[in-house]
Protein backbone atom coordinates (compact mmCIF):
# COMPACT_ATOMS: atom_id res chain seq x y z
CA UNK A 1 0.00 0.00 0.00
CA UNK A 2 1.41 3.30 -1.01
CA UNK A 3 1.23 5.80 1.89
CA UNK A 4 1.02 9.43 1.32
CA UNK A 5 3.57 11.75 2.76
CA UNK A 6 3.28 12.43 6.47
CA UNK A 7 0.52 9.77 7.06
CA UNK A 8 0.93 7.91 10.38
CA UNK A 9 1.90 4.25 10.34
CA UNK A 10 -1.36 3.10 11.95
CA UNK A 11 -3.58 5.03 9.53
CA UNK A 12 -6.88 3.29 8.55
CA UNK A 13 -8.84 4.70 5.65
CA UNK A 14 -12.47 5.68 6.29
CA UNK A 15 -15.36 5.34 3.95
CA UNK A 16 -17.21 8.45 2.70
CA UNK A 17 -19.79 8.01 5.52
CA UNK A 18 -17.10 8.15 8.16
CA UNK A 19 -16.85 4.42 9.05
CA UNK A 20 -13.64 2.60 9.51
CA UNK A 21 -13.58 0.38 6.46
CA UNK A 22 -10.63 -1.37 7.86
CA UNK A 23 -12.85 -3.05 10.65
CA UNK A 24 -16.45 -3.42 9.31
CA UNK A 25 -17.78 -5.86 11.98
CA UNK A 26 -16.85 -3.59 14.95
CA UNK A 27 -19.01 -0.62 14.00
CA UNK A 28 -22.09 -2.79 13.31
CA UNK A 29 -21.90 -4.26 16.83
CA UNK A 30 -21.57 -0.83 18.41
CA UNK A 31 -24.65 0.44 16.53
CA UNK A 32 -26.79 -2.53 17.64
CA UNK A 33 -25.84 -1.97 21.31
CA UNK A 34 -26.86 1.67 21.27
CA UNK A 35 -30.26 0.75 19.84
CA UNK A 36 -30.91 -1.87 22.53
CA UNK A 37 -29.95 0.58 25.29
CA UNK A 38 -32.42 3.18 23.96
CA UNK A 39 -35.22 0.63 23.81
CA UNK A 40 -34.54 -0.49 27.38
CA UNK A 41 -34.61 3.07 28.65
CA UNK A 42 -37.95 3.74 26.91
CA UNK A 43 -39.44 0.53 28.28
CA UNK A 44 -38.43 1.50 31.81
CA UNK A 45 -39.96 4.96 31.48
CA UNK A 46 -43.24 3.51 30.16
CA UNK A 47 -43.48 1.11 33.07
CA UNK A 48 -42.87 3.91 35.59
CA UNK A 49 -45.49 6.15 33.93
CA UNK A 50 -48.03 3.32 33.86
CA UNK A 51 -47.45 2.65 37.53
CA UNK A 52 -47.96 6.34 38.36
CA UNK A 53 -51.23 6.51 36.41
CA UNK A 54 -52.41 3.25 37.90
CA UNK A 55 -51.69 4.53 41.40
CA UNK A 56 -53.61 7.75 40.67
CA UNK A 57 -56.64 5.83 39.46
CA UNK A 58 -56.49 3.59 42.51
CA UNK A 59 -56.48 6.65 44.78
CA UNK A 60 -59.44 8.17 42.91
CA UNK A 61 -61.33 4.91 43.16
CA UNK A 62 -60.67 4.66 46.90
CA UNK A 63 -61.92 8.24 47.34
CA UNK A 64 -65.10 7.43 45.42
CA UNK A 65 -65.67 4.40 47.61
CA UNK A 66 -65.14 6.56 50.69
CA UNK A 67 -67.65 9.17 49.50
CA UNK A 68 -70.30 6.75 48.28
CA UNK A 69 -70.09 4.05 50.92
CA UNK A 70 -68.17 5.10 53.98
CA UNK A 71 -69.75 8.58 54.09
CA UNK A 72 -73.19 7.75 52.74
CA UNK A 73 -74.79 8.63 56.07
CA UNK A 74 -73.24 12.10 55.95
CA UNK A 75 -74.44 12.64 52.39
CA UNK A 76 -77.91 11.53 53.30
CA UNK A 77 -77.87 13.88 56.29
CA UNK A 78 -76.88 16.81 54.11
CA UNK A 79 -79.51 16.00 51.51
CA UNK A 80 -82.14 15.68 54.21
CA UNK A 81 -81.31 18.80 56.21
CA UNK A 82 -80.05 21.14 53.53
CA UNK A 83 -81.45 20.36 50.08
CA UNK A 84 -79.73 22.62 47.64
CA UNK A 85 -82.22 23.01 44.82
CA UNK A 86 -85.65 22.06 46.16
CA UNK A 87 -88.51 24.10 44.78
CA UNK A 88 -89.93 25.35 48.06
CA UNK A 89 -86.66 26.95 49.13
CA UNK A 90 -85.48 28.49 45.93
CA UNK A 91 -88.96 29.71 45.00
CA UNK A 92 -90.26 31.20 48.27
CA UNK A 93 -92.05 34.40 47.36
CA UNK A 94 -91.21 37.84 48.69
CA UNK A 95 -93.37 39.78 51.12
CA UNK A 96 -93.83 43.45 50.25
CA UNK A 97 -95.70 46.43 51.68
CA UNK A 98 -98.58 48.15 49.87
CA UNK A 99 -96.13 50.21 47.79
CA UNK A 100 -93.94 47.29 46.75
CA UNK A 101 -91.17 47.79 49.30
CA UNK A 102 -89.58 44.42 50.08
CA UNK A 103 -90.14 43.32 53.69
CA UNK A 104 -88.94 39.71 53.35
CA UNK A 105 -86.98 37.99 50.60
CA UNK A 106 -84.86 34.89 49.95
CA UNK A 107 -81.20 35.36 49.03
CA UNK A 108 -78.56 32.88 47.80
CA UNK A 109 -75.82 32.32 50.34
CA UNK A 110 -73.53 29.58 51.67
CA UNK A 111 -73.50 27.12 54.54
CA UNK A 112 -70.57 25.41 56.22
CA UNK A 113 -70.61 21.90 57.66
CA UNK A 114 -68.01 19.46 58.94
CA UNK A 115 -67.28 15.74 59.06
CA UNK A 116 -66.17 15.18 62.67
CA UNK A 117 -64.45 11.91 61.69
CA UNK A 118 -62.01 13.96 59.63
CA UNK A 119 -61.35 16.55 62.35
CA UNK A 120 -58.15 15.79 64.27
CA UNK A 121 -58.27 18.61 66.82
CA UNK A 122 -61.90 19.60 67.56
CA UNK A 123 -61.06 22.27 70.13
CA UNK A 124 -58.63 24.07 67.87
CA UNK A 125 -60.89 23.84 64.83
CA UNK A 126 -63.90 25.08 66.81
CA UNK A 127 -61.93 28.07 68.02
CA UNK A 128 -60.74 28.97 64.53
CA UNK A 129 -64.22 28.68 63.04
CA UNK A 130 -65.87 30.63 65.86
CA UNK A 131 -63.37 33.44 65.33
CA UNK A 132 -64.62 34.08 61.78
CA UNK A 133 -68.32 33.15 62.05
CA UNK A 134 -70.76 35.46 63.81
CA UNK A 135 -73.12 33.87 66.32
CA UNK A 136 -71.40 30.48 66.48
CA UNK A 137 -71.35 28.94 69.96
CA UNK A 138 -67.78 27.72 70.32
CA UNK A 139 -68.48 25.29 73.15
CA UNK A 140 -71.40 23.74 71.35
CA UNK A 141 -69.34 23.46 68.17
CA UNK A 142 -66.58 21.69 70.07
CA UNK A 143 -69.05 19.05 71.16
CA UNK A 144 -70.30 18.58 67.62
CA UNK A 145 -66.82 18.28 66.15
CA UNK A 146 -65.75 15.81 68.84
CA UNK A 147 -68.66 13.44 68.14
CA UNK A 148 -68.39 10.18 66.20
CA UNK A 149 -70.91 11.34 63.60
CA UNK A 150 -70.00 12.03 60.01
CA UNK A 151 -71.95 15.29 59.72
CA UNK A 152 -72.55 18.40 61.80
CA UNK A 153 -73.61 21.92 60.86
CA UNK A 154 -71.14 24.67 61.63
CA UNK A 155 -73.07 27.67 60.29
CA UNK A 156 -75.83 28.66 57.88
CA UNK A 157 -76.61 31.85 56.01
CA UNK A 158 -72.99 32.93 55.73
CA UNK A 159 -72.17 36.41 54.52
CA UNK A 160 -69.68 36.75 51.63
CA UNK A 161 -67.05 37.86 54.12
CA UNK A 162 -67.64 34.81 56.32
CA UNK A 163 -67.54 32.52 53.29
CA UNK A 164 -64.20 33.95 52.25
CA UNK A 165 -62.86 33.62 55.81
CA UNK A 166 -63.86 29.94 56.06
CA UNK A 167 -62.26 29.28 52.69
CA UNK A 168 -59.10 30.99 53.89
CA UNK A 169 -58.82 28.71 56.91
CA UNK A 170 -58.48 25.65 54.65
CA UNK A 171 -59.38 23.19 57.40
CA UNK A 172 -59.60 19.53 56.25
CA UNK A 173 -63.02 18.07 57.03
CA UNK A 174 -64.79 21.46 56.83
CA UNK A 175 -66.86 22.05 53.71
CA UNK A 176 -68.92 24.82 52.09
CA UNK A 177 -72.09 24.34 50.09
CA UNK A 178 -74.66 26.59 48.43
CA UNK A 179 -77.58 27.62 50.62
CA UNK A 180 -80.57 30.01 50.60
CA UNK A 181 -81.77 32.10 53.51
CA UNK A 182 -84.72 34.34 54.34
CA UNK A 183 -83.71 37.95 54.86
CA UNK A 184 -85.62 40.85 56.44
CA UNK A 185 -84.10 44.09 55.16
CA UNK A 186 -85.86 46.43 57.63
CA UNK A 187 -84.56 44.75 60.78
CA UNK A 188 -87.15 44.92 63.57
CA UNK A 189 -89.65 47.33 61.98
CA UNK A 190 -92.12 44.66 60.79
CA UNK A 191 -91.07 41.70 62.90
CA UNK A 192 -94.40 41.03 64.64
CA UNK A 193 -96.47 41.29 61.45
CA UNK A 194 -94.20 39.69 58.86
CA UNK A 195 -92.96 37.15 61.38
CA UNK A 196 -90.01 34.92 60.55
CA UNK A 197 -89.06 31.50 59.22
CA UNK A 198 -86.76 28.81 60.51
CA UNK A 199 -83.32 28.02 59.10
CA UNK A 200 -84.86 25.84 56.40
CA UNK A 201 -87.25 28.56 55.21
CA UNK A 202 -90.40 27.25 56.89
CA UNK A 203 -92.66 30.05 58.19
CA UNK A 204 -93.17 29.72 61.95
CA UNK A 205 -94.63 33.10 62.99
CA UNK A 206 -96.58 36.05 61.62
CA UNK A 207 -97.61 36.27 57.98
CA UNK A 208 -94.74 33.91 57.11
CA UNK A 209 -96.67 31.18 58.92
CA UNK A 210 -100.21 32.17 57.92
CA UNK A 211 -99.37 32.23 54.20
CA UNK A 212 -96.85 29.39 54.21
CA UNK A 213 -98.54 27.56 51.33
CA UNK A 214 -98.80 30.70 49.19
CA UNK A 215 -95.22 31.75 49.85
CA UNK A 216 -93.74 28.30 49.28
CA UNK A 217 -93.01 28.01 45.60
CA UNK A 218 -94.88 31.21 44.88
CA UNK A 219 -93.94 33.56 42.10
CA UNK A 220 -95.88 36.75 42.87
CA UNK A 221 -95.05 38.51 46.13
CA UNK A 222 -97.47 38.63 49.05
CA UNK A 223 -98.67 42.26 49.20
CA UNK A 224 -99.46 43.50 52.69
CA UNK A 225 -101.70 46.42 53.55
CA UNK A 226 -98.94 47.98 55.65
CA UNK A 227 -97.21 51.17 54.58
CA UNK A 228 -93.54 51.27 55.51
CA UNK A 229 -93.62 55.06 55.89
CA UNK A 230 -96.48 54.98 58.40
CA UNK A 231 -94.95 52.01 60.18
CA UNK A 232 -91.76 53.98 60.69
CA UNK A 233 -93.65 57.02 62.01
CA UNK A 234 -95.72 54.97 64.45
CA UNK A 235 -92.73 52.99 65.73
CA UNK A 236 -90.59 56.08 66.20
CA UNK A 237 -93.21 58.10 68.09
CA UNK A 238 -94.29 55.15 70.27
CA UNK A 239 -90.67 54.44 71.12
CA UNK A 240 -90.18 58.07 72.12
CA UNK A 241 -93.29 58.07 74.36
CA UNK A 242 -92.38 54.74 75.93
CA UNK A 243 -88.85 55.95 76.65
CA UNK A 244 -89.91 59.34 78.03
CA UNK A 245 -92.38 57.78 80.46
CA UNK A 246 -90.35 54.64 81.21
CA UNK A 247 -93.03 52.25 79.93
CA UNK A 248 -92.43 48.52 79.66
CA UNK A 249 -94.17 48.22 76.30
CA UNK A 250 -96.34 49.93 73.70
CA UNK A 251 -98.59 49.20 70.77
CA UNK A 252 -100.13 51.17 67.93
CA UNK A 253 -102.32 50.68 64.85
CA UNK A 254 -103.62 52.73 61.94
CA UNK A 255 -106.60 51.47 59.93
CA UNK A 256 -108.31 52.70 56.76
CA UNK A 257 -111.92 53.08 57.96
CA UNK A 258 -113.36 52.50 54.46
CA UNK A 259 -111.51 49.27 53.58
CA UNK A 260 -110.48 47.72 56.89
CA UNK A 261 -106.85 47.67 55.75
CA UNK A 262 -104.32 47.97 58.57
CA UNK A 263 -101.70 50.47 57.45
CA UNK A 264 -99.49 50.22 60.52
CA UNK A 265 -99.16 47.71 63.34
CA UNK A 266 -96.43 48.19 65.92
CA UNK A 267 -95.60 46.29 69.08
CA UNK A 268 -92.79 47.30 71.43
CA UNK A 269 -90.37 45.98 72.50
CA UNK A 270 -89.52 44.31 69.23
CA UNK A 271 -86.84 41.92 67.92
CA UNK A 272 -84.62 41.08 64.95
CA UNK A 273 -86.45 38.53 62.75
CA UNK A 274 -83.11 37.42 61.32
CA UNK A 275 -82.19 36.15 64.81
CA UNK A 276 -85.47 35.39 66.62
CA UNK A 277 -83.84 32.88 68.96
CA UNK A 278 -81.81 35.70 70.50
CA UNK A 279 -84.98 37.64 71.44
CA UNK A 280 -86.80 37.39 74.75
CA UNK A 281 -90.35 36.08 75.02
CA UNK A 282 -91.45 39.61 75.92
CA UNK A 283 -89.95 41.01 72.70
CA UNK A 284 -91.54 38.34 70.49
CA UNK A 285 -94.96 38.92 72.09
CA UNK A 286 -97.30 40.82 69.74
CA UNK A 287 -99.16 43.30 71.96
CA UNK A 288 -101.32 44.49 69.05
CA UNK A 289 -103.06 41.16 68.40
CA UNK A 290 -102.13 38.73 71.16
CA UNK A 291 -102.15 40.94 74.25
CA UNK A 292 -105.50 41.66 75.91
CA UNK A 293 -105.94 44.79 78.01
CA UNK A 294 -108.51 46.80 79.88
CA UNK A 295 -108.30 50.13 78.08
CA UNK A 296 -110.32 52.26 80.48
CA UNK A 297 -112.27 55.27 79.26
CA UNK A 298 -111.70 54.42 75.59
CA UNK A 299 -114.69 52.09 76.09
CA UNK A 300 -116.88 55.13 76.73
CA UNK A 301 -116.94 55.54 72.94
CA UNK A 302 -118.73 52.21 72.60
CA UNK A 303 -120.98 52.70 75.64
CA UNK A 304 -122.13 56.10 74.40
CA UNK A 305 -122.70 54.76 70.88
CA UNK A 306 -124.76 51.85 72.22
CA UNK A 307 -126.93 54.10 74.43
CA UNK A 308 -127.48 56.67 71.65
CA UNK A 309 -128.18 54.08 68.96
CA UNK A 310 -130.60 52.19 71.20
CA UNK A 311 -132.53 55.41 71.76
CA UNK A 312 -131.99 55.22 75.52
CA UNK A 313 -130.48 58.72 75.60
CA UNK A 314 -130.02 61.71 73.31
CA UNK A 315 -127.39 64.42 73.18
CA UNK A 316 -129.79 66.77 74.99
CA UNK A 317 -130.14 64.45 77.99
CA UNK A 318 -127.99 64.49 81.10
CA UNK A 319 -127.49 63.21 84.65
CA UNK A 320 -126.52 64.37 88.12
CA UNK A 321 -122.96 63.17 88.54
CA UNK A 322 -122.24 64.68 91.94
CA UNK A 323 -122.79 61.46 93.93
CA UNK A 324 -120.72 58.25 93.63
CA UNK A 325 -122.60 55.12 92.60
CA UNK A 326 -122.62 52.36 95.21
CA UNK A 327 -123.59 48.81 94.37
CA UNK A 328 -122.94 45.92 96.74
CA UNK A 329 -119.41 46.44 98.07
CA UNK A 330 -118.30 48.53 95.09
CA UNK A 331 -118.19 52.31 94.77
CA UNK A 332 -117.86 54.04 91.40
CA UNK A 333 -116.22 57.49 91.45
CA UNK A 334 -114.87 59.95 88.92
CA UNK A 335 -111.14 60.62 88.54
CA UNK A 336 -111.88 64.33 88.99
CA UNK A 337 -115.26 64.61 90.78
CA UNK A 338 -117.64 67.33 89.60
CA UNK A 339 -120.86 68.63 91.09
CA UNK A 340 -124.31 68.96 89.61
CA UNK A 341 -125.95 68.04 86.37
CA UNK A 342 -124.06 67.27 83.16
CA UNK A 343 -125.34 66.80 79.63
CA UNK A 344 -124.33 63.75 77.62
CA UNK A 345 -121.71 65.73 75.63
CA UNK A 346 -120.23 67.04 78.91
CA UNK A 347 -120.14 63.56 80.42
CA UNK A 348 -118.18 62.39 77.39
CA UNK A 349 -116.04 65.54 77.31
CA UNK A 350 -114.99 65.25 80.96
CA UNK A 351 -114.85 61.44 80.88
CA UNK A 352 -117.24 60.95 83.79
CA UNK A 353 -117.46 57.34 84.99
CA UNK A 354 -120.62 58.13 86.94
CA UNK A 355 -122.37 59.70 83.96
CA UNK A 356 -121.34 56.84 81.66
CA UNK A 357 -122.73 54.26 84.11
CA UNK A 358 -126.05 56.13 84.17
CA UNK A 359 -126.15 56.03 80.36
CA UNK A 360 -125.35 52.32 80.23
CA UNK A 361 -127.96 51.44 82.84
CA UNK A 362 -130.50 53.52 80.94
CA UNK A 363 -129.83 51.33 77.90
CA UNK A 364 -129.89 48.13 79.98
CA UNK A 365 -127.55 45.22 80.50
CA UNK A 366 -128.85 43.19 77.57
CA UNK A 367 -128.56 46.09 75.13
CA UNK A 368 -124.99 46.92 76.21
CA UNK A 369 -123.95 43.28 75.95
CA UNK A 370 -125.57 42.91 72.55
CA UNK A 371 -123.96 46.06 71.17
CA UNK A 372 -120.51 45.14 72.49
CA UNK A 373 -120.96 41.78 70.80
CA UNK A 374 -121.91 43.47 67.50
CA UNK A 375 -118.84 45.70 67.83
CA UNK A 376 -116.64 42.56 67.81
CA UNK A 377 -115.41 43.06 71.37
CA UNK A 378 -116.60 39.76 72.84
CA UNK A 379 -114.99 37.26 70.49
CA UNK A 380 -111.57 36.56 69.09
CA UNK A 381 -110.32 38.96 66.41
CA UNK A 382 -110.34 38.01 62.74
CA UNK A 383 -106.99 39.41 61.57
CA UNK A 384 -104.81 37.03 59.52
CA UNK A 385 -102.00 36.55 62.04
CA UNK A 386 -101.77 33.25 63.95
CA UNK A 387 -100.97 35.27 67.09
CA UNK A 388 -104.54 36.28 67.99
CA UNK A 389 -105.70 36.78 71.55
CA UNK A 390 -109.19 36.08 72.87
CA UNK A 391 -110.92 38.76 74.95
CA UNK A 392 -111.45 38.17 78.67
CA UNK A 393 -115.23 38.32 79.01
CA UNK A 394 -117.19 37.88 82.28
CA UNK A 395 -118.36 34.28 82.65
CA UNK A 396 -121.75 35.62 83.72
CA UNK A 397 -122.66 39.15 82.69
CA UNK A 398 -124.40 40.85 85.60
CA UNK A 399 -125.52 44.40 86.25
CA UNK A 400 -122.24 45.24 87.96
CA UNK A 401 -120.40 44.06 84.84
CA UNK A 402 -122.44 46.44 82.69
CA UNK A 403 -121.49 49.31 85.01
CA UNK A 404 -117.75 48.67 85.10
CA UNK A 405 -117.40 47.62 81.47
CA UNK A 406 -119.14 50.83 80.37
CA UNK A 407 -116.07 52.81 81.46
CA UNK A 408 -113.46 50.19 80.54
CA UNK A 409 -112.99 47.81 83.46
CA UNK A 410 -113.96 44.16 83.55
CA UNK A 411 -113.49 43.41 79.84
CA UNK A 412 -110.03 42.96 78.31
CA UNK A 413 -109.60 43.11 74.54
CA UNK A 414 -106.80 43.31 71.96
CA UNK A 415 -105.79 46.64 70.39
CA UNK A 416 -106.81 45.37 66.94
CA UNK A 417 -110.34 44.76 68.27
CA UNK A 418 -110.45 48.32 69.55
CA UNK A 419 -109.36 49.90 66.27
CA UNK A 420 -111.81 47.75 64.31
CA UNK A 421 -114.77 48.80 66.49
CA UNK A 422 -113.52 52.38 66.45
CA UNK A 423 -113.63 52.45 62.64
CA UNK A 424 -117.31 51.50 62.71
CA UNK A 425 -118.03 54.36 65.10
CA UNK A 426 -116.82 56.94 62.55
CA UNK A 427 -117.33 55.44 59.07
CA UNK A 428 -121.13 55.53 59.11
CA UNK A 429 -121.61 52.55 61.41
CA UNK A 430 -120.25 49.67 59.29
CA UNK A 431 -118.08 47.05 61.02
CA UNK A 432 -115.45 45.78 58.58
CA UNK A 433 -113.16 42.78 58.88
CA UNK A 434 -109.61 44.04 59.53
CA UNK A 435 -106.97 42.82 57.10
CA UNK A 436 -103.20 42.88 56.74
CA UNK A 437 -103.42 42.00 53.04
CA UNK A 438 -103.63 44.79 50.46
CA UNK A 439 -107.01 45.05 48.79
CA UNK A 440 -107.26 45.55 45.03
CA UNK A 441 -108.07 49.07 43.79
CA UNK A 442 -111.77 49.76 44.16
CA UNK A 443 -112.30 46.67 46.30
CA UNK A 444 -114.38 47.38 49.38
CA UNK A 445 -115.54 44.64 51.69
CA UNK A 446 -119.15 44.31 52.74
CA UNK A 447 -119.44 44.92 56.45
CA UNK A 448 -122.15 44.72 59.07
CA UNK A 449 -124.17 47.80 59.97
CA UNK A 450 -123.82 47.96 63.76
CA UNK A 451 -124.99 51.54 64.43
CA UNK A 452 -126.93 54.01 62.33
CA UNK A 453 -125.29 56.71 60.25
CA UNK A 454 -126.85 59.29 62.56
CA UNK A 455 -125.28 57.71 65.63
CA UNK A 456 -121.95 57.56 63.82
CA UNK A 457 -122.24 61.28 63.03
CA UNK A 458 -122.98 62.03 66.69
CA UNK A 459 -119.97 59.97 67.80
CA UNK A 460 -117.72 61.83 65.39
CA UNK A 461 -118.73 65.11 66.99
CA UNK A 462 -118.36 63.82 70.55
CA UNK A 463 -114.87 62.51 69.79
CA UNK A 464 -113.93 65.78 68.15
CA UNK A 465 -115.19 67.64 71.23
CA UNK A 466 -112.82 65.64 73.49
CA UNK A 467 -109.77 66.71 71.47
CA UNK A 468 -110.94 70.29 70.97
CA UNK A 469 -111.88 70.97 74.60
CA UNK A 470 -111.42 67.90 76.78
CA UNK A 471 -108.91 65.33 78.02
CA UNK A 472 -107.49 64.80 74.52
CA UNK A 473 -106.36 68.37 73.89
CA UNK A 474 -102.72 67.30 73.60
CA UNK A 475 -103.68 65.22 70.53
CA UNK A 476 -104.85 68.28 68.59
CA UNK A 477 -102.99 68.46 65.27
CA UNK A 478 -103.92 71.81 63.70
CA UNK A 479 -105.50 71.42 60.29
CA UNK A 480 -106.36 67.71 60.62
CA UNK A 481 -109.46 67.81 62.85
CA UNK A 482 -108.49 64.92 65.11
CA UNK A 483 -111.13 63.36 67.32
CA UNK A 484 -110.82 60.64 69.92
CA UNK A 485 -110.96 59.50 73.50
CA UNK A 486 -108.29 59.02 76.15
CA UNK A 487 -108.23 56.03 78.46
CA UNK A 488 -106.22 55.31 81.61
CA UNK A 489 -106.84 51.99 83.35
CA UNK A 490 -105.18 50.44 86.38
CA UNK A 491 -103.70 47.02 85.62
CA UNK A 492 -104.93 43.85 87.23
CA UNK A 493 -102.72 42.21 89.82
CA UNK A 494 -101.85 38.54 89.45
CA UNK A 495 -103.28 38.02 92.92
CA UNK A 496 -106.52 39.82 92.02
CA UNK A 497 -107.68 43.41 92.30
CA UNK A 498 -106.13 46.45 90.67
CA UNK A 499 -102.63 47.89 91.01
CA UNK A 500 -102.92 51.64 91.54
CA UNK A 501 -99.26 52.16 90.63
CA UNK A 502 -99.33 50.43 87.24
CA UNK A 503 -101.62 51.41 84.40
CA UNK A 504 -102.37 51.24 80.69
CA UNK A 505 -102.52 54.65 79.00
CA UNK A 506 -104.25 54.66 75.62
CA UNK A 507 -105.87 56.86 72.99
CA UNK A 508 -108.41 55.85 70.32
CA UNK A 509 -109.20 58.37 67.62
CA UNK A 510 -109.74 59.18 63.97
CA UNK A 511 -109.19 62.00 61.47
CA UNK A 512 -110.32 64.17 59.81
CA UNK A 513 -113.57 64.04 61.77
CA UNK A 514 -115.70 65.78 59.15
CA UNK A 515 -114.83 62.99 56.69
CA UNK A 516 -112.91 60.26 58.59
CA UNK A 517 -110.38 58.27 56.62
CA UNK A 518 -108.12 56.82 59.28
CA UNK A 519 -108.67 55.30 62.71
CA UNK A 520 -105.73 55.29 65.08
CA UNK A 521 -105.04 53.59 68.39
CA UNK A 522 -101.97 53.76 70.60
CA UNK A 523 -101.16 52.58 74.12
CA UNK A 524 -98.22 52.61 76.52
CA UNK A 525 -97.92 49.90 79.15
CA UNK A 526 -97.00 51.01 82.69
CA UNK A 527 -95.90 54.61 82.02
CA UNK A 528 -94.31 56.44 84.96
CA UNK A 529 -95.05 60.05 86.00
CA UNK A 530 -92.50 62.73 85.17
CA UNK A 531 -91.88 66.30 86.23
CA UNK A 532 -93.03 67.42 82.78
CA UNK A 533 -96.42 65.74 83.28
CA UNK A 534 -96.79 67.25 86.79
CA UNK A 535 -96.71 63.81 88.37
CA UNK A 536 -99.36 62.28 86.10
CA UNK A 537 -99.02 59.25 83.84
CA UNK A 538 -102.45 59.45 82.26
CA UNK A 539 -103.24 59.03 78.57
CA UNK A 540 -103.71 62.77 78.07
CA UNK A 541 -100.07 63.32 79.01
CA UNK A 542 -98.45 60.12 77.77
CA UNK A 543 -100.20 59.07 74.54
CA UNK A 544 -102.13 62.11 73.25
CA UNK A 545 -98.94 64.07 72.37
CA UNK A 546 -97.67 61.05 70.44
CA UNK A 547 -100.93 60.91 68.48
CA UNK A 548 -100.51 64.57 67.56
CA UNK A 549 -97.01 63.96 66.19
CA UNK A 550 -98.10 60.83 64.31
CA UNK A 551 -100.97 62.66 62.60
CA UNK A 552 -98.82 65.67 61.73
CA UNK A 553 -96.16 63.46 60.16
CA UNK A 554 -98.67 61.10 58.54
CA UNK A 555 -100.85 63.75 56.88
CA UNK A 556 -98.39 64.83 54.17
CA UNK A 557 -97.37 61.20 53.53
CA UNK A 558 -100.94 60.12 52.70
CA UNK A 559 -101.72 63.31 50.79
CA UNK A 560 -103.85 65.11 53.39
CA UNK A 561 -103.17 68.83 53.44
CA UNK A 562 -103.80 70.78 56.65
CA UNK A 563 -106.89 72.94 56.29
CA UNK A 564 -108.89 75.42 58.31
CA UNK A 565 -111.52 74.02 60.67
CA UNK A 566 -115.21 74.71 59.95
CA UNK A 567 -115.38 77.11 62.90
CA UNK A 568 -112.64 79.16 61.29
CA UNK A 569 -114.41 79.55 57.95
CA UNK A 570 -117.98 80.09 59.10
CA UNK A 571 -120.95 77.91 60.05
CA UNK A 572 -121.09 74.40 58.61
CA UNK A 573 -124.61 73.40 57.44
CA UNK A 574 -123.99 69.86 58.74
CA UNK A 575 -123.64 71.15 62.28
CA UNK A 576 -126.62 71.97 64.56
CA UNK A 577 -126.55 73.63 67.99
CA UNK A 578 -126.73 71.50 71.12
CA UNK A 579 -127.22 72.85 74.64
CA UNK A 580 -124.06 72.51 76.69
CA UNK A 581 -124.19 74.20 80.12
CA UNK A 582 -125.96 77.24 78.85
CA UNK A 583 -123.86 77.70 75.72
CA UNK A 584 -124.22 76.41 72.20
CA UNK A 585 -121.63 74.21 70.57
CA UNK A 586 -121.50 72.63 67.15
CA UNK A 587 -122.95 69.16 66.97
CA UNK A 588 -122.90 66.95 63.94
Amino acid sequence: MIRKRNEPANYRPLSPCGLDVGQPKTWVVELEGARKAALETGRTRLIVSALVFALAFVMIGLRLVDLTLLQSDASAQIAKIAPANTEWRSGRADIVDRNGTVLATTLPTNAVYANPRQIRNPDEVAGRLASVLKGVDEERLKGGLASDRSFTWVGRCLSPRETDAVNGLGIPGVYLQHDECRYYPHDDLFSHVVGYSDIDGQGIAGMEKTFEEKLRGGKAPLELSLDMRLQHIMAEELEAAMTEYSGIGASGLIMDVDTGEILSMVSLPTFDPDRPAAASDEARFNRATLGVYEVGSVFKIFSAAAALDAGAVSLEDGYDISKPIRISRFTINDFKPKDGWMSIPEIFLHSSNIGTVHMAMEAGTKAIQDYFGKFGLLKRGAVELPENGSPLVPAKWREINTMTISYGHGLAVTPVQVVRALSAMVNGGELLAPTLVKRRPGERPVGEQVISEQTSAQMRWLMRLVVAEGTGRNAEAPGYMVGGKTGTADKLKASGGYDRNNRIASFAGAFPMDDPQYAIFAMVDEPKPTEKSYGYATAGWVVAPAIKKIVQRMGPVVGLEPRALPSEVGPDPLFVPVHLKGRSVASQ
